[in-house]
Parts: structure tokens; sequence; C-alpha cells
């Protein structure tokens, strides 16, 4: 058993927020795409929200 002092405690976020800006800008997703998600969620969102909300045009081979 080990005892943790509270000074030793990481009081970092757990989840890490993302810029939607930003997201957008690294999947390369069209300006519309951007309106949306950031009336969804604002100007910051989780990881998790944006990469399962996100909606990309396919990439069909024709």
């Amino acid at each position: 058993m080990e005892r943790i002092q509270p000074q030793a405690v990481v009081t970092e976020a757990a989840t890490k927020m993302w810029s939607v800006t930003e997201f957008c800008r690294g999947q390369n997703l069209c300006e519309e795409e951007k309106r949306r998600l950031t009336r969804l969620f604002g100007r910051f969102a989780t990881a998790r929200e944006l990469l399962h909300n996100a909606k990309r045009a396919p990439k069909w081979r024709y």
C-alpha cells in the first residue's frame, strides 16, 4: 500500500479542449462544417466531441 501526498497529485484537466477552428483546419473541413461545429459546441470542444460530430465528404474513387 502506498500513501499519496496531496501535494503530489496532478491537477491537470482529464480531457483536453481543442479549438474548433484549429480542428477544422487540421482536418481540412469546409467553412460550412466549421460554422456548424461552432454553433453546436462554441469555440472549444473535446477531441471526442469533435471527432464524433464532424461530417466529412466521402472520398470516392471514380
